[in-house]
C-alpha cells in the first residue's frame, strides 16, 4: 500500500440497473483524519456508492479496498466489520426504544446470557459525551428532536469503532446553530483519525468542514479538487456549465391583489398577520425556525385551523380550515416535508400528478384516465421530470424531481396563488435553478407565488418583497431594492409590535 494513511479506496467501480447506469468507473480515495466531500447532483449517483460501501448493493465491476486489501461488502455485517459506518438522511433509529437500545441495537452486552442494561447505558453515556450531547441514554428515541437524533446516530456509528464514517446531507433539516455543534464534533473526529465522506447540497459548508473534494456527475467521477475551490467551479463541474446568475428572477409585472390574509390569529401561535400578493409577483417569507411561518401558510391553505382573520383570493372569501374550499378558490400548497405530506411514495408520477385534479376528471364515479394520462404527460415535459416513465414510483425519483412532481401537480390544477414552503430543501444545485425557472414561468403566466424559505440567499434573489416574520408577528416588510441579509436578520430578531415597511421611490412608483 503506497500510502499508510489511506483507509479507502474506490477503483473504477460500475454499477447497472435495468436500463439505467448508475455509475460508470467512479474514483474515489479516504485518508485517515480527513473530511472527503462527495459532490453532485441528485441522481448522480452518489446515493449508489453509498449503498456499495453499506453493503445494501454489489458493484458490477471495479475494486473497493480498505486498509490496502481488496474487500468485498456484501451486507451490513460486512460494513459494519470493516469499520464503515453510515449515517442516512433517514434516520435508522427505532422510536420506541431507549437511546442505549439504540446505539446497541442487536451488539447489546451480556451478562450470565441476559442483557447487561446497567453496562450497557454506562458505555452509551461515555459514547454521548465524546459527541456532546447532553441526553439521558435511558430517554426515548422518539422524544428526541432532529438535531439530537443524529447526534445518536454518531454515537451508535462510534460504537462500531468506526474509522470509516459517511454522513449523507447531515445538515439538511439543522439549525445554523446546530450545524456548528455537528461541525465541531466532525472536527473532533477527524483529529481521532476518523476518515469522513460528507455529502452536502450547501456548497458553503465545503469549505468550512472539508479537506477535499470528488465531484460526480452522470454517474462518473470528473474531478478531484481542494475544499478551498470557488464555489462557482465546483457548480461548473456539477452540471457541466456555469451558472451565471444562480437566482434567476424574471420580474413580471404585477397585476391585481390574489391573495389577501387580513388579521390572522391562532393564539399563543401568530398573531394578527396580514399581508397581499399580487398576480405576477414572488413574495418571500423570512425569519428564524419557530417564528410561524409554516403555520400561517398551513392556516392559509385551510390545514390549520386559525381563532381570527380572513383569507380572500381575488377578493372572495376563503371558509377556514377547509383544504377543498381553499384548493377550490385556487390555493395551492407545496409543503415542507414532501415525502410526508406532498407525495404519495410508493404511488407512480402520473397517480402524484393526477391527485389535485382526480375530483373534477371523475365524472358519474369514472375517471377520465386517458385525458389525466395526457395531462400528465403535458406537465412532466414540460417541467423536465428525469424519469423512466410516467409508471415509476415517485419513492425511486432524486430529490429535486419529486419537487417537480409536488409542484406539477398544482400546475395541472391551475393554481392562481402557489404556496412554496423551503421548495429547494435537499436539493441540488442544477435543480434548484430550473425550479427558479419554474416561478417564474408562473409569475409570468399572472399565478403570485408565496415564498418560505430558511436559505436567506434565496429568499433576496427571487422575491419582489419580503415580509419577517418574528416571535408570530411580522416584523417588517422590505422592498427588493431594500431587502438585504442585514437589514432582514435585524428583523428577525427584533421584538415586533407593528409592521415596518421600507419602501424606495422606485417600488412606490410601482404601487408597492
Amino acid at each position: 500500500m503506497s500510502n499508510p494513511d489511506e483507509l479507502l479506496r474506490i477503483e473504477g467501480i460500475r454499477k447497472t440497473f435495468p436500463g439505467v447506469v448508475a455509475l460508470d468507473g467512479v474514483d474515489f480515495d479516504l485518508r485517515r483524519g480527513e473530511v472527503h466531500v462527495l459532490l453532485g447532483e441528485n441522481g448522480a449517483g452518489k446515493s449508489t456508492l453509498i449503498k456499495m460501501l453499506s453493503g445494501a448493493y454489489t458493484p458490477d465491476a471495479g475494486r473497493i479496498l480498505v486498509g490496502g486489501e481488496e474487500v468485498r461488502i456484501q451486507g451490513a455485517q460486512d460494513s459494519e466489520r470493516l469499520g464503515i459506518a453510515t449515517i442516512y438522511q433517514e434516520f435508522n433509529l427505532v422510536p420506541d426504544l431507549t437511546v442505549a437500545e439504540n446505539i446497541f441495537l442487536g451488539r447489546q452486552p451480556r451478562r450470565f446470557g441476559v442483557i447487561d442494561r446497567k453496562r450497557m447505558e454506562a458505555d452509551a453515556e461515555v459514547l454521548l459525551a465524546r459527541v456532546g450531547v447532553n441526553v439521558s441514554p435511558r430517554a426515548r428515541v422518539r422524544e428526541l428532536g432532529i438535531a439530537r437524533l443524529q447526534m445518536v446516530e454518531i454515537a451508535k456509528a462510534l460504537s462500531l469503532d468506526a474509522r470509516v464514517l459517511i454522513m449523507d446531507e447531515p445538515t439538511a433539516v439543522l439549525t445554523s446553530e446546530e450545524v456548528e455543534k455537528l461541525f465541531a464534533i466532525a472536527r473532533t473526529l477527524r483529529e481521532d483519525g476518523v476518515g469522513i465522506v460528507f455529502i452536502t447540497h450547501h456548497l458553503e459548508e465545503i469549505a468550512a468542514l472539508g479537506d477535499r473534494v470528488t465531484v460526480i456527475r452522470d454517474g462518473r467521477s470528473v474531478g478531484q479538487v481542494p475544499a478551498s475551490t470557488p464555489e462557482d467551479e465546483l457548480v461548473r463541474l456539477m452540471v457541466g456549465r456555469s451558472i451565471e446568475q444562480q437566482y434567476p428572477r424574471e420580474r413580471a409585472d404585477r397585476g391585481a391583489a390574489l391573495l389577501s390574509v387580513e388579521g390572522l390569529t391562532r393564539d399563543g401561535v401568530f398573531h394578527d398577520v396580514s399581508f397581499e400578493v399580487h398576480a405576477g409577483e414572488v413574495v418571500g417569507i423570512a425569519g428564524l425556525v419557530g417564528a410561524g411561518r409554516t403555520e400561517v401558510v398551513r392556516a392559509v391553505f385551510g390545514a390549520d385551523p386559525y381563532d381570527k382573520g380572513a383569507v380572500k383570493v381575488a377578493g372572495s372569501g376563503v371558509p377556514k380550515y377547509d383544504v377543498n374550499a381553499a384548493m377550490t378558490a385556487g390555493i395551492g400548497l407545496v409543503p415542507e416535508d414532501r415525502k410526508g405530506q406532498g407525495l404519495v411514495l410508493d404511488a407512480s408520477v402520473e397517480e402524484n400528478l393526477g391527485l389535485v385534479t382526480l375530483r373534477s376528471a371523475t365524472r358519474a364515479g369514472l375517471v377520465d384516465l386517458k385525458g389525466q394520462r395526457e395531462a400528465a404527460e403535458r406537465i412532466a415535459g414540460q417541467l423536465g421530470v428525469r424519469m423512466a416513465g410516467l409508471g415509476q414510483h415517485v419513492r425511486t425519483l432524486s430529490g429535486g424531481n419529486q419537487q417537480k412532481v409536488v409542484i406539477g401537480k398544482w400546475l395541472l390544477a391551475d393554481t392562481k396563488v402557489l404556496i412554496l414552503d423551503e421548495p429547494t430543501r435537499g436539493i441540488d444545485v442544477g435543480a434548484k435553478v430550473e425550479i427558479y425557472q419554474l416561478v417564474n414561468e408562473l409569475t409570468a403566466a399572472g399565478a403570485a407565488v408565496l415564498m418560505i424559505s430558511s436559505d436567506l440567499p434565496e429568499v433576496l434573489g427571487m422575491s419582489d418583497r419580503v415580509l419577517v416574520m418574528a416571535q408570530g408577528r411580522i416584523a417588517g416588510e422590505l422592498s427588493a431594492d431594500e431587502a438585504t441579509q442585514d437589514a432582514v436578520m435585524a428583523l428577525a430578531v427584533s421584538t415586533p409590535t407593528t409592521t415596518t415597511t421600507i419602501t424606495t421611490g422606485t417600488e412606490a412608483a410601482r404601487g408597492h
